[in-house]
């Protein structure tokens, strides 16, 4: 059996290759996979309770060293099926990330959720990325439909999806809690012929 010699490369070298017009390459970002030592991004994320209870809740708190671990997991664990996690970059920054899920190659539909932080927003990051995204699932993968939830009081969102040109299909009403009220959920769809006519 052949044996692999050590990259001679740091890790500073490989995030700063010019990986050119790749599929993976936006107009203005690049999405890649979690590196061990994207945690003090993802902890300084989780200080900021409004970029979470824009996500999901807001949790408790964690160490950072709990923070590294799952980093360092993350970075390694095996994607199940087509769920995976992109980290978003400009210029080799990390400005946010998007998230696959509930992915279901039989029906061809899959959902996501993305988010960018704070000072990297209404730049067109989050444009950029979910189209690279849809280029990728609707191209390579064959998806035909991706359904996005949104938070009622989540205007930004509400607003970037429709420019996409992502229809609301739904609403749940009172199935989200944060700051004291409850608030409804919508449902944003756009099928892969939608895409394909923005596309052009």
């Amino acid at each position: 059996m052949r044996r692999v010699a050590h990259s001679q490369y740091s890790r500073a070298s490989v995030m700063n290759i010019d990986f050119g017009n790749g599929i993976w390459q936006g107009e203005r970002v690049r999405l890649r996979a979690i590196e061990p030592a994207d945690w003090e991004t993802y902890f300084a994320w989780n200080q900021d309770d409004e970029q979470t209870r824009n996500l999901w809740f807001i949790p408790m708190p964690q160490s950072q060293e709990a923070v590294r671990r799952w980093a360092e997991q993350e970075a390694l664990r095996r994607p199940e099926g087509d769920n995976f996690r992109f980290v978003v970059e400009h210029n080799g920054e990390v400005v946010g990330d998007l998230t696959t899920h509930d992915c279901d190659p039989r029906v061809g539909k899959f959902s996501y959720g993305i988010n960018i932080r704070r000072q990297h927003r209404r730049k067109g990051f989050a444009s950029d990325a979910i189209r690279v995204t849809l280029r990728y699932y609707f191209r390579e993968l064959r998806y035909q439909k991706v359904t996005v939830s949104v938070f009622s009081f989540n205007e930004a969102s509400i607003r970037l999806h429709e420019r996409l040109g992502f229809q609301q299909e739904g609403r749940l009403r009172r199935t989200v809690f944060t700051d004291g009220r409850h608030f409804d959920e919508l449902l944003f769809g756009l099928t892969v012929e939608e895409f394909e006519a923005s596309a052009r």
